[in-house]
């Protein structure tokens, strides 16, 4: 196979040794002076490259050709020019200053760039609409570095989860226009909340390990920092359908006014995304919209947003036993036997296959709308100073409704229900668990750039989070001395973050380029009420935080360059630290030392980012099985933790019609000491096992993936993918009997853009997931206990679903 492979590579060599012509030039103002960092591209390529400090440029190893090059530099209109090439050639441009000022201001104190110590990977505009097929925004960011995703679902909508670095969605920070997205008691993100919000999104950064500060709760795997969309200089309107496997459905409309008097304009967009699942009733109805009206001045920019989504998805939270998946009816059987199912449920996993879902109750649902106001302010004082800043609010509302069988009245505050001389303590019910909460506060950045080789940041937030938690009974077989109205837990939680942090860069020499970044952290935490375990709570905790954060870059050339940092960052526990720890118990805040160490390279035809990390945690909350007063799992603290890892992120331009683009996190990620707690059911009480140096859960050791892009003709590209994650364990023990396999994955995906009379843009796109029908699961739980002797281990698994594909037609006018 090699020896094929080798010998088509070989065959193939001749269309690539094409005819390498070079283009120069030099990039100033309209006043001829010189713009250093400008960005020159070649349209509808990957192909990129930076103005040096003289302004210059050079494009490389170009065949002969028709090309558009682009030109833009933040403050100035951009230019475009197209070139016949085939000879070597210099052409030169003037850029025009904007007479308002542009959308990045609002992102830049809290964003990574090339002169940042930081290991950052930056998704375009253009990346996530040739990805957007209506999954939610995990899936569009799956194949940058050390990225893992998964679906309740099976097929990318409704819940959907992101990992970077092993680490979860309530470690990962999310900001949209600097402005925090994650829930400020459970610290995640729940882009379910936000359907085809991607569709209004400009770019996104993502900043790996603790990156730069930012608002919000704290980063201890990543941050991703987004940016919405920026007002377009043209009116526009646009329609995009997208149909697929599962009778999946997106159906998107946007319109826009373009720039009215050079001064004002008005974006919209209204969504509607509708799929079946591939897991057995895993059904999501989520619809959206997006509003934005901005007032650009020559100094100033004020915008005002506001988007809402609102989603009903049945749940396929539970996942699917080991058995079911592995089509075992003996230990399908015992599964039966040992939790007590009904024949009705034992039927439902006898008969299900891979789609199997526990639920059956035709209404076991989730129902969620959440409703987000930014109001976005921006000046330019001078050429030196300016300020960005917003003012927010969010409000959300919505619970779960299931069905829940021979429940005791006791845990619901109930009586017993007498009937004659029969005492009822049991009943079926249905329930709903309520969550209404608003979020609401300030952000602000200073900029002020004394000189060309000092720039220094002020910025901070201030938030308040107030969160109603409460249960309700909807229907009972027998209903007691209950009703409808009746909550049978109610509590509250209310949170405030404020945070302040300056940063500096310095350049002593035009090489070399210093950082400095201090911020300063305090999260007051109230919860009060009961529980719905019934359990009173009174819990009230204030936290401080000191996270300093130190780099340098150096540049050995205009192409490339080195980096180094070492950070800090600490985090609060969540709420479920907190309200499931034992009477008297107090979780111990998180905190991580981070050292990233890199390699940056960028010519015309070769791209590549590579970096060493050290992440290392000082009591680090984890799964343990140690149960609380009322039976119950928490968290606990370990000691000592760690990440070590290398990643590479690279592209690579073959020929004007051939690219490869790849990235691999190799990393190792462990546990110094770790205590395995699970319950006894022969002799009562816990067993308990002590491990050394385990990995950590959930923490493949490789992520790895490639693609091969081919554009033969203009319009027309096909993407071919593969990415590869390795075995993850299911708990922290590194026990084979609990682990997720490892598994490859291909996709193809391919897009074709035309034009018409009275049409700007019509774009097909298909994209093809799973190509080889592969069988696998994304993710997973475990838990366990001694029976009879002996350990019982349930293992639970998420399957994704085999080869499927969505097809979608994009119309702008």
């Amino acid at each position: 196979m090699k020896k094929l492979l080798f010998a088509a590579i070989t065959a193939m060599l001749p269309f690539f040794a094409l005819a390498q012509i070079s283009v120069t030039g030099n990039v100033t103002d309209n006043n001829q002076k010189t713009l250093a960092g400008a960005t020159i591209k070649l349209k509808n390529q990957r192909t990129a490259v930076l103005s040096d400090a003289n302004g210059n440029f050079s494009l490389t190893n170009l065949a002969s050709g028709k090309y558009v090059i682009s030109v833009s530099y933040l403050g100035y209109k951009s230019a475009e020019k197209t070139i016949d090439l085939n000879q070597n050639l210099s052409i030169n441009f003037s850029l025009v200053p904007q007479n308002f000022l542009a959308d990045e201001v609002v992102v830049r104190a809290t964003r990574a760039n090339e002169k940042s110590a930081t290991t950052y990977k930056n998704v375009s505009k253009a990346e996530i609409q040739e990805n957007n097929f209506g999954q939610d925004l995990p899936f569009i960011l799956q194949n940058t570095p050390g990225v893992v995703v998964n679906s309740d679902a099976g097929a990318g909508v409704g819940y959907t989860g992101i990992r970077i670095r092993g680490s979860d969605n309530s470690r990962i920070n999310v900001t949209v226009n600097g402005i925090p997205m994650n829930d400020s008691e459970s610290q995640g993100t729940f882009y379910v909340n936000m359907p085809d919000f991607a569709s209004s999104v400009d770019n996104i950064q993502i900043q790996r390990g603790v990156g730069t500060s930012t608002n919000g709760a704290g980063a201890f795997g990543a941050s991703l920092n987004i940016q919405t969309t920026a007002s377009e200089l043209e009116p526009y309107a646009e329609v995009n359908s997208t149909y697929g496997s599962f009778d999946t459905w997106k159906n998107t409309v946007k319109v826009g006014t373009g720039l009215i008097n050079n001064r004002f304009s008005f974006d919209g967009r209204l969504s509607r995304i509708s799929s079946d699942g591939y897991v057995d009733r895993g059904s999501s109805l989520l619809k959206s919209y997006f509003l934005s009206g901005a007032y650009h001045g020559n100094k100033d920019l004020l915008r005002l947003n506001v988007f809402a989504g609102t989603e009903k998805t049945y749940q396929s939270w539970n996942g699917i036993p080991e058995s079911r998946l592995n089509n075992d009816v003996a230990g399908m059987q015992a599964y039966i036997d040992r939790n007590g199912l009904s024949a009705e449920d034992a039927a439902n996993l006898l008969n299900s296959g891979r789609t199997y879902n526990s639920f059956l109750y035709n209404n076991q649902t989730d129902n969620y709308t959440q409703s987000h106001y930014q109001l976005l302010y921006a000046r330019q004082f001078s050429d030196k100073f300016s300020f960005n800043g917003a003012l927010h609010y969010t409000q959300g509302a919505g619970y779960y409704e299931e069905y829940r069988a021979d429940n005791k009245l006791s845990d619901y505050g109930l009586n017993p229900v007498v009937i004659g001389t029969t005492t009822i303590s049991r009943t079926d019910l249905i329930r709903r668990r309520w969550l209404d909460n608003d979020f609401y506060g300030v952000t602000y950045a200073f900029n002020y750039v004394p000189e060309k080789s000092l720039n220094f940041t002020l910025g901070g937030a201030y938030n308040e989070y107030k969160g109603a938690h409460f249960g309700q009974i909807i229907w009972a077989q027998y209903a007691s001395n209950g009703n409808i109205d009746r909550h049978y837990y109610d509590n509250d939680g209310f949170k405030t973050d404020f945070n302040t942090y300056g940063k500096v860069n310095y350049s002593p020499i035009e090489a070399l380029s210093l950082f400095a970044d201090l911020q300063y952290r305090r999260v007051y935490y109230d919860i009060a009420g009961t529980e719905n375990k019934l359990n009173t709570l009174a819990i009230n905790e204030t936290l401080n935080f000191f996270n300093p954060k130190f780099g340098a870059t150096y540049f050995i050339n205009t192409q490339s360059n080195l980096y180094a940092s070492f950070s800090v960052a600490n985090k609060e526990p969540n709420r479920n630290d907190y309200t499931d720890a034992p009477v008297g118990v107090s979780p111990t805040p998180e905190r991580l030392n981070d050292v990233e160490l890199g390699y940056r390279f960028k010519n015309t035809q070769f791209n590549l980012g590579a970096n060493a990390y050290g992440m290392f945690y000082k009591n680090q909350l984890v799964e343990t099985g140690k149960i609380n007063d009322t039976g119950g799992n928490y968290r606990q603290n370990v000691d000592k933790s760690y990440r070590l890892g290398i990643e590479l992120d690279g592209s690579y331009t073959i020929s004007k019609s051939f690219a490869l683009n790849a990235n691999a996190a190799l990393s190792r990620n462990k546990i110094k000491n770790f205590t395995e707690f699970y319950d006894d059911y022969d002799n009562g009480g816990q067993v308990v096992n002590n491990y050394a140096l385990t990995n950590i859960s959930y923490s493949p050791s490789a992520v790895l993936f490639g693609e091969l892009v081919y554009k033969p003709v203009a319009g027309f590209a096909l993407a071919l993918q593969s990415k590869y994650v390795s075995k993850q364990y299911l708990d922290n023990t590194q026990n084979n009997d609990r682990t997720i396999n490892g598994y490859w994955v291909s996709n193809a995906r391919l897009g074709y853009d035309f034009r018409f009379a009275g049409v700007k843009n019509v774009n097909l796109g298909l994209l093809v997931n799973n190509l080889f029908d592969k069988k696998y699961e994304s993710n997973g739980y475990t838990y366990g206990y001694l029976s009879g002797g002996s350990r019982i281990t349930e293992n639970f698994y998420y399957p994704q679903a085999g080869t499927n594909f969505l097809l979608s037609l994009n119309v702008k006018f």
